[in-house]
Order: C-alpha cells, then sequence, then structure tokens
C-alpha cells in the first residue's frame, strides 16, 4: 500500500505510512533526510559504541581485580583505558542525546516538519560514521596509549595511532558543529505558529544551550588536535619542551573545550529529565522560566572555568582562586534544576513508570556528581585528590552515569513513539533498579580509594586497595547486567505488532499529538 490510501465509505481516508514502512529498502534509510530515520541510525550507532567502550570497561575492571597483573599487561592496560575513554567521550557521550534523541524529538515537539537543513543533518551521520571509523582503525595501529585527553608533550612523541585517533576526533567535530547550527537554525525559523519562546519545551531549551557549546566550543579542539598532528608529522614546536613549545598551552586549549563538552553531555540530560518528570508527576513543571535560563547560563559559564583542570599546573593563587569561585558560581544553575525538579515532583500523582524511575535515579546520581564536584572546586582540597580515583569516580557520576541514565529515560520515554510498541514494563523497572545499584556499587568505592591516595589509570597498586577495588569490580558485573536485560526487553518489544496509542504516557507536548510511530514526511 505504497500511497497509503484507505477506502470508506463514500469517502477517502487518507492514511499516511509511518517512517519505519515508507519509504523501504536499506538505500532509503543510507540516503534518507528524514529527522526521524537519521536520528534512529544516530542511536543505534551510539549504542553499539557504547557496547564496544563498556566491554572495555569490564576489562579494565576485571584486570584491576588484584594488584598485580590479572588478565593483561601494563601496555595493553594503557591502551584499553585510552579507547574506553576515547570511545565512551566522542562517540557515546557528547553524540548520545542531542543527536540521537534530539533528531528524533527535537523537530516533533516544537511542531517542525524536519529540521532546518535535512542535507546536513545526514552529511553530520556520514561524517560522525567516518570519524567512528577512523577511532576504531586505530587498532589496526597498535592503539593509543596517551589517555582520551591526549595530553602532551607524551602524545606529541609517542608512537602508535596517535595521529589518526586525533584526527578522527578532528572529524567528529565536524559531525557535533553541524548538528548545532542544525537546532539553533530550527528552533529560530521552524517553531510552530504561535509558539513563542516561552512556549517552547524545555527539551527544545536544552537542545538550544548545548548547540551554543557546540558550534562555539568544538573548533578550538579541532584547532588543538590539528597542532599535535603537525607537531607529530613536521616537528613543529607548539607544545613540545624539547622543540622550544609549551605542554601546559596544550591543557588551556583542551580544556577550553573539554570543559563545556562537559555541558554538552549533561545540558541534553537535563533536557530530558524535564519532559519526564512533568509527564510522570503529572503536573506542569515548577520554575519553566528559572530552568530555561539556567540552561543558557550553564552554556555561557561553562566556557569561564576551564583552568579547574589545572590547579596543580603552576597557575598563580589569584588566578586558581578566580577559577575556583567560578566553579562553585556555575553549580547554581544545576542546583536551580534540581530544586525546580523535585518541586515539580512534591505533592504530583507520580507513576513510577521506567522513564520516571531512570529520571529519579539521575537526580541522585547527579546530585552526588555535583556535591562531590564542590571539593575539587577548592583550591585546598584539589591538590590532594587530582588526578586520584576520586576525580575519576566524580567525572562518571556527572558525565557518563547522569548522561546514560538520562538517555535510557528518554529512550524508554520516547520508546512507544519511535517505534509504535511497548516493552515489558516491569522488567524496565527491574532493570532500573539493578543499573541504579550496579552504577553506585562500581563508582562509590572510588571516591574513597581516591580520597585514600589511590592514583587513577594506574595498572598496578598497593594491596590495601583491593578490597574496594573488587567491590568496584562486581559492581561492573551488576551494572552490565542490568544494561543486558535492559536491551533485552526493548528488542523482544519489536515482536509485538504495532499498536500503541498517539500518546500513551499522557505528555502535553506536541510529539504526542503524532501518530505513534510517527508518519513519512
Amino acid at each position: 500500500m505504497s500511497e497509503g490510501v484507505l477506502h470508506a465509505g463514500a469517502g477517502h481516508a487518507v492514511q499516511h505510512a509511518d517512517y519505519l514502512e515508507e519509504p523501504k529498502g536499506l538505500w532509503s534509510w543510507l540516503t534518507t533526510v528524514d529527522h526521524k530515520r537519521i536520528g534512529l541510525m544516530y542511536m543505534w550507532s551510539v549504542l553499539f559504541f557504547f557496547l564496544v567502550g563498556g566491554i572495555f570497561a569490564l576489562l579494565i575492571r576485571l584486570e584491576l581485580l588484584t594488584p598485580r597483573q590479572t588478565i593483561m599487561d601494563a601496555e595493553t592496560y594503557n591502551r584499553v583505558f585510552t579507547l574506553h575513554g576515547a570511545i565512551m567521550t566522542f562517540l557515546v557521550i557528547i553524540p548520545a542525546i542531542p543527536a540521537a534523541l534530539g533528531n528524533f524529538a527535537l523537530p516533533l515537539l516544537i511542531g517542525a516538519r524536519d529540521v532546518a537543513f535535512p542535507r546536513l543533518n545526514l552529511a553530520s551521520l556520514y561524517i560522525y560514521w567516518t570519524g567512528a571509523a577512523m577511532a576504531v582503525a586505530t587498532l589496526a595501529l597498535g592503539g593509543v596509549d596517551t589517555g582520551w585527553t591526549f595530553y602532551t608533550p607524551y602524545s606529541t612523541t609517542t608512537g602508535g595511532g596517535v595521529s589518526l585517533m586525533v584526527l578522527a576526533a578532528f572529524v567528529l567535530g565536524f559531525s557535533s558543529i553541524f548538528t548545532g547550527v542544525n537546532f539553533i537554525a530550527t528552533i529560530h525559523k521552524l517553531r510552530a505558529p504561535g509558539m513563542g519562546w516561552f512556549e517552547m519545551p524545555l527539551f527544545a531549551w536544552g537542545m538550544y544551550a548545548t548547540a551554543i557549546i557546540q558550534i562555539l566550543a568544538t573548533p578550538v579542539l579541532g584547532i588543538t588536535l590539528l597542532l599535535i598532528v603537525m607537531e607529530r608529522v613536521l616537528g613543529v614546536g607548539i607544545f613540545d619542551p624539547q622543540l622550544g613549545g609549551d605542554p601546559v598551552l596544550f591543557q588551556h586549549f583542551f580544556w577550553f573545550y573539554s570543559h563545556p563538552a562537559v555541558y554538552i553531555m549533561i545540558l541534553p540530560a537535563m533536557a530530558v529529565i524535564s519532559e519526564v518528570i512533568p509527564t510522570f508527576s503529572k503536573k506542569t513543571i515548577f520554575g519553566y522560566k528559572a530552568i530555561a535560563f539556567s540552561s543558557v547560563a550553564i552554556a555561557l559559564l561553562g566556557f569561564l572555568v576551564w583552568a579547574h583542570h589545572m590547579f596543580v599546573a603552576g597557575m598563580s593563587l589569584f588566578a586558581g582562586a578566580i577559577f575556583s569561585f567560578l566553579t562553585f558560581f556555575i553549580a547554581v544553575p544545576s542546583a536551580i534544576k534540581v530544586f525546580n525538579w523535585i518541586a515539580t515532583m512534591w505533592r504530583g500523582s507520580i507513576a513510577l513508570e521506567a522513564p520516571m524511575l531512570h529520571a529519579i535515579s539521575f537526580l541522585l546520581i547527579f546530585t552526588i556528581g555535583g556535591l562531590t564536584g564542590l571539593f575539587l572546586a577548592a583550591l585546598s582540597t584539589d591538590v590532594h585528590l587530582h588526578d586520584t580515583y576520586f576525580v575519576v569516580a566524580h567525572f562518571h557520576y556527572v558525565m557518563a552515569g547522569s548522561n546514560l541514565i538520562a538517555l535510557l529515560a528518554g529512550m524508554h520515554y520516547w520508546w512507544p513513539k519511535m517505534f509504535g510498541r511497548m516493552y515489558n514494563r516491569k522488567l524496565a523497572a527491574i532493570a532500573s533498579a539493578i543499573i541504579f545499584v550496579g552504577f553506585n556499587l562500581t563508582f562509590l568505592p572510588q571516591f574513597v580509594l581516591g580520597s585514600r591516595g589511590m592514583p587513577r589509570r594506574y595498572f598496578n597498586y598497593l594491596p590495601q586497595f583491593q578490597d574496594l577495588h573488587v567491590v568496584s569490580t562486581v559492581g561492573s558485573w551488576v551494572l552490565a547486567a542490568g544494561l543486558f536485560l535492559t536491551a533485552a526487553y526493548l528488542l523482544a518489544s519489536f515482536r509485538q505488532p504495532k499498536g500503541m496509542p498517539a500518546n500513551p504516557w499522557g505528555g502535553r507536548t506536541l510529539e504526542w499529538e503524532t501518530p505513534s510511530p510517527p508518519t513519512t514526511p
């Protein structure tokens, strides 16, 4: 039924085929400019690399089960944790919500037919795939052992596939920039008639703030990575002190992007939570304008705090005090969001469906991550905690845990809209609890390890740290079990026929006015 025409009595009712069915064929997917299909292809790609990065994480935790060598040698360990960090950061966490859920949901939420530049949207997907292929190809060159931050001068002098990995991150940056340009243009020009700025869903505000950072910060990283390649290939002395360069300059350039990049990761997560909590609390969001403005405030203030990663790099006490103050100050917009989410839930008729359970998990995990960040923002404590497992635990709570649990919340929330099918809701509730327990069991012990002096990235460690490492490793197995259970029931949902109502959750935003799944444009 290519035209999707149904005859009803004397009249004719036109029912368009859904976007999953028409047009048919693999080629139609590979050449599509439909934002929904592009969002799905991003989502499956991100989930694939999440599996790859997760396998590397499990290998790391298995190696750390004992104080000495367990399953791999030290050089292999360095390459494994570098690939884990690079894949999770550049291929999973940064594109996960904006490129996947954002592409699918944003135009529907604001009543647009598609994004402003559909072909640019498809190009960004192919650029992402190209960068991903380049990153994976580094394995054929012996891998990379610099850590995902590519700190100089080691990254400019070591062998392996550093140049290819750095160029892969450079290419991936274009995908991020194109997505940001598309979202800003879409929000400015394609909102539904009558939808003003303060009628937009908060998800759109979050995507807008994220896009600002993607456009302004990503070029800085791109130039920095090209400078590394120039130094490696041409011997230009930019960062290597042997050639007259300054390695601290690299840290400034890198963190000027990479701290705003933390907000590329967390602002979309906050945007998802701002949609899920009011829907399942059966209330209007508390403090709409405060949440909207706090998103923009985070995007702008995020450019002013990069040097808190460098308190021990030799900066003056005055400069350290300024960056410390700004770091404490940027916590305020995030605290405003958490307060307003909790106020929305207060006296609400809360439905404990899987998206809401993940949202509650997000609140707890993000709060722990934020509060532990205060210790790292203080000069006196950061000196002792810098480059310890305390930092590892902190950024996993803020970056990885918060972002990926919000991704799960968004996937469970929009799954019926994406595919017209419902997953097993009881298994989803069980899996959310397993994931929450597993995540905390993995990373809470690492705060203790770091506070007791356990350095990050170490292959061998003192026997006194083994008990907590064992707990952390067992936690990673629990977390993996919860994620595999999630994958199982989501995939099992495809065995059911499509037939979900347009609005199974009672949502109030425009995407719930469209069929489930939406029609082909």
